[in-house]
């Protein structure tokens, strides 16, 4: 048996982790082939071109890859910001929409991208964007999106300005500023009342 079989290169991976093909190189002689092979005996998974996924099992079943680790794998860079549309509903401004979409913000991708069973969207901005998400930001999010979200516009921004004690309002103008549209920006602006 070859020292670079499928087995070979399948010690070299660790369950629950997301890889590049191009990180393997080093484990087989003969990677596509043992890539292949490893997908064919269902030890390994290929999500996209390129990206595999060894999975991990729990009680429930085999597991899916971590979408940090999957996404950071297909990007092959770490800065980039996460969320999902779902999380708009917790800012209390009457939401009713579900949305099966996961934005990520980034510095090199853009469009949707199916990766395994799961579509991100990915958001290629040319300015920095937070380290982490914050009610702020989801709130400028929102509004920046508002034309593309299934809600009734006026009244998602009239319930905005009602609950506009529960946010930090200098922080709203400051995020709207940075990373608003211009309608967006004016928006917060007045009904913040900050010139």
């Amino acid at each position: 048996m070859s020292t670079y079989s499928y087995e070979q290169l399948d010690s070299h991976m660790r369950a629950g982790y997301v890889y590049r093909r191009e990180a393997l190189l080093s484990y087989s002689k003969a990677l596509d082939r043992d890539l292949d092979t490893l997908v064919e005996k269902g030890l390994l998974r290929k999500l996209a071109g390129g990206l595999y996924y060894k999975p991990a099992q729990s009680q429930l079943g085999v597991m899916p890859p971590k979408d940090d680790n999957l996404v950071s794998c297909f990007l092959r860079d770490h800065r980039f910001l996460m969320f999902s549309w779902n999380q708009y509903n917790s800012l209390g401004v009457g939401l009713t929409q579900l949305y099966n979409r996961v934005i990520v913000l980034n510095h090199k991708r853009h469009g949707v991208f199916k990766l395994g069973n799961k579509e991100f969207d990915f958001r290629r901005s040319s300015k920095r964007f937070p380290a982490k998400v914050t009610p702020e930001f989801l709130l400028v999010d929102l509004v920046n999106n508002l034309k593309e979200l299934a809600e009734d516009t006026p009244v998602v921004k009239e319930n905005v300005c009602k609950n506009l004690a529960r946010f930090d309002q200098d922080k709203l103008v400051r995020l709207a500023r940075e990373y608003g549209k211009i309608s967006t920006k004016k928006y917060f602006e007045e009904i913040c009342h900050r010139e």
